[in-house]
């Protein structure tokens, strides 16, 4: 039977209930973009929260996806711990050099506060603002690192693989700091509007490390995690493979999980059917050189694939669309997930 129509909450919390909306959700992790739309500089945008949710704001009424995404770049969290970013005309901040340069360092680490951190309270500052605009029609993600996946910028990746395979009870010791902060930067964002957190754990994917050593690390890290944050959580491994840890998602407590566009999005949502909802699984780089044809054809595919019973919103698969995909090629998404992703989904369209 036909749904009413929904605004952009009310479906995006019938799929992750795992029941049948007006529509699919449809999801488009836009960051950089606001720059250009506000014709400003990738750092004097990320300068002012007045920017970023102007930037939000134009985007989605622009194009009209479903959600408003409050990350600014993964290196604010590096910044809170004393690190830097490194900013570029075309793409997104990149993390600067390592805050940790030895073992020793490690050792002698605290974690910091949220409160402490300029960049985090305007990211927090970013989430107020739009919540007072979004109201309870549009749903905002935040993100948050895993504490398993923040080494490879505290560190440096070979030192973290030393630390893993080499250094146990200094990871574990590093795994605590992070922990606490991790939750209280989540719950943070949860208290100033987000409706859920996205989170990051590139690191344990199975493109990465193996899954015996992410079920000896990694696995009670997230269970740990996500059971203290306070809201729902999408675990997300930006673009890294899941299907060999597929299990251990499921019962980590999240209510999501994002796909990698080399998976089986049919096996994947087949496992996780009634559990968890499925969040993908579009190739974001391969954006960049689609035009309208394909990408209409790539969103049919996707949603005849995955989108039937609910529990499924249309996403890229790395969680941040780069800036050269065309708005022509957004709008088209969009457009698609309108037109083929409208409950019931036919297996056959």
């Amino acid at each position: 039977m036909m749904q009413e129509k929904m605004n952009s909450w009310q479906r995006t919390m019938a799929a992750l209930s795992h029941q049948e909306a007006d529509r699919v959700p449809i999801f488009l992790t836009l960051t950089i973009h606001g720059a250009k739309e506000l014709d400003l500089s990738i750092q004097d945008y990320f300068a002012k929260p007045a920017n970023v949710v102007e930037g939000q704001i134009r985007l989605q009424k622009k194009f009209g996806h479903d959600c408003l995404y409050s990350f600014y770049y993964a290196a604010a969290e590096l910044i809170a711990w004393g690190g830097e970013a490194i900013f570029y005309d075309d793409g997104p901040p990149n993390a600067g050099p390592p805050v940790f340069k030895n073992f020793a360092q490690v050792r002698s680490a605290t974690a910091p506060r949220v409160a402490d951190s300029p960049l985090l309270q305007n990211i927090l500052e970013t989430i107020r603002q739009l919540k007072v605009q979004a109201k309870e029609e549009i749903p905002i993600l935040g993100v948050a690192i895993s504490p398993f996946s923040l080494p490879p910028m505290q560190l440096g990746f070979d030192q973290y693989l030393d630390l893993i395979f080499e250094e146990r009870e200094l990871f574990w010791h590093l795994m605590r700091l992070n922990i606490a902060f991790t939750i209280e930067w989540a719950n943070a964002q949860l208290e100033a509007g987000a409706t859920a957190i996205a989170y990051f754990d590139p690191v344990a994917s199975p493109s990465l490390i193996t899954p015996k050593i992410y079920q000896e690390t990694g696995r009670d890290i997230a269970r740990e995690t996500i059971a203290g944050i306070k809201g729902a959580t999408a675990f997300h491994f930006a673009s890294g493979r899941c299907l060999d840890i597929l299990d251990d998602i499921i019962a980590s407590g999240t209510a999501a999980v994002a796909v990698s566009c080399v998976e089986d999005i049919e096996v994947i949502k087949e496992k996780c059917r009634g559990k968890i909802t499925v969040i993908g699984n579009l190739n974001g780089i391969e954006m960049c050189t689609w035009d309208r044809e394909m990408a209409e054809e790539k969103v049919r595919e996707l949603i005849a694939r995955a989108a039937a019973g609910g529990g499924f919103i249309v996403a890229d698969n790395h969680g941040e669309i780069p800036l050269q995909v065309r708005d022509d090629v957004l709008f088209t998404i969009v457009e698609a997930v309108k037109k083929w992703g409208r409950y019931p989904i036919l297996r056959e369209q």
